[in-house]
């Protein structure tokens, strides 16, 4: 069988937000140059390594641009179709983002998806460690006593496919471009996510 033969047997989804979920709208280089970061690492990681004080000023800079972005969000086209068709086939679906779980609900309001998840299985940057951890995954499928075997990880970034990858799950990623960028690291690459809700 093939890996996206087996996508419609899998109960349990778990999606990326921004750039999967929502057209992507975030610079970041030009975020890191607004929060003093250097432009050739993760903000992430970059702001793990400050001290509490310094930390919580950046936070919280982060978060006001964060949450502006959030008001301008756009659906990723087929999103919408894609959630319906999972959630009449009665799948669980849940989100593991490296937003703040704030900016995340802004966000999924402002596109019109917020009907679709349960604010608890929406994980972001305050529950556990971010991608490319699977710490947040494995949250989830605890949550839902679910196993990796049945579950599917969709992202449009190599991170989100690496945490998929460490807890087991399926791996899908939603790359336009041709070759997939990193479909060393997908079991399934799609250009939209027509072409994804078309392999349910």
């Amino acid at each position: 069988m093939r890996p996206q033969d087996d996508l419609a047997q899998r109960r349990f989804w778990i999606f990326d937000m921004d750039g999967t979920l929502t057209v992507a709208a975030h610079d970041f280089a030009a975020i890191k140059r607004t929060l003093g970061l250097a432009v050739d690492r993760p903000i992430l990681e970059q702001m793990a390594e400050l001290p509490p004080a310094r930390q919580g000023e950046l936070f919280a800079a982060l978060d006001a641009i964060e949450h502006d972005i959030a008001l301008k969000s756009e659906v990723q086209p087929g999103a919408t179709e894609l959630l319906q068709a999972l959630r009449q086939r009665g799948a669980a679906l849940g989100i593991v983002t490296r937003n703040s779980h704030p900016v995340a609900l802004a966000t999924l309001r402002q596109c019109g998806l917020a009907e679709f998840f349960a604010p608890r299985f929406i994980l972001g940057r305050e529950a556990c460690a971010p991608k490319p951890s699977g710490a947040g995954i494995r949250l989830l499928l605890d949550a839902w006593q679910a196993a990796p075997r049945d579950a599917v990880m969709v992202g449009d970034y190599l991170y989100d496919l690496q945490a998929g990858r460490e807890v087991g799950t399926l791996t899908v990623h939603l790359d336009a471009s041709d070759p997939c960028e990193y479909a060393g690291w997908a079991d399934t690459c799609v250009r939209d996510l027509h072409a994804l809700r078309s392999l349910l």
